[in-house]
C-alpha cells in the first residue's frame, strides 16, 4: 500500500510556472510507476505524466508535451511535476497517482492509488 499527498498548487498567471510535489508513504516507492492526471470542471480527469520506476520511461500527453516535467527522487519517495508557461487550460485539480503496472496507470484502467488533489489556477 502506498498514500499519496500532493503540494503546490495554486493561482498563477499566465504563462507562469509552478511546481507539484507528491510525498509517497512507505518504503516500496520504487516499485511504482507515478503519474500525474488532472481534472478541470465538467470534464473527465485526463492523463498528463506518468514516469515509470527508476525514471528511465517518462510519457506526457500532447497538451503538455514541452511545458511540464515530471521527474521522482526515490530517496525521498517524491514525484514532482514541473510546469512552465502555464495556460489558462491548464487550470484543473491535479492528482498524483501510483501504481505497478505502466499500461494501467497510463489508461487509467483500475488504479488504486491517489492522492486528493491539488487545485490549479492559470489566471489569463
Amino acid at each position: 500500500q502506498v498514500q499519496l499527498v500532493e503540494s503546490g498548487g495554486g493561482l498563477v498567471q499566465a504563462g507562469g510556472s509552478l511546481r507539484l510535489s507528491c510525498a509517497a508513504s512507505g518504503r516500496t516507492f520504487s516499485r511504482y510507476v507515478m503519474g500525474w492526471f488532472r481534472q478541470a470542471p465538467g470534464k473527465e480527469r485526463e492523463f498528463v505524466a506518468q514516469i515509470s520506476w527508476t525514471g528511465g520511461r517518462i510519457y506526457y500527453a500532447d497538451s503538455v508535451k514541452g511545458r511540464f516535467t515530471i521527474s521522482r527522487d526515490n530517496v525521498k519517495n517524491t514525484v514532482y511535476l514541473q510546469m512552465n508557461s502555464l495556460k489558462p487550460e491548464d487550470t484543473a485539480v491535479y492528482y498524483c497517482a501510483a501504481d505497478e503496472s505502466l499500461s494501467r496507470l497510463r489508461s487509467d484502467s483500475g488504479t488504486d492509488h491517489w492522492g486528493q488533489g491539488t487545485q490549479v489556477t492559470v489566471s489569463s
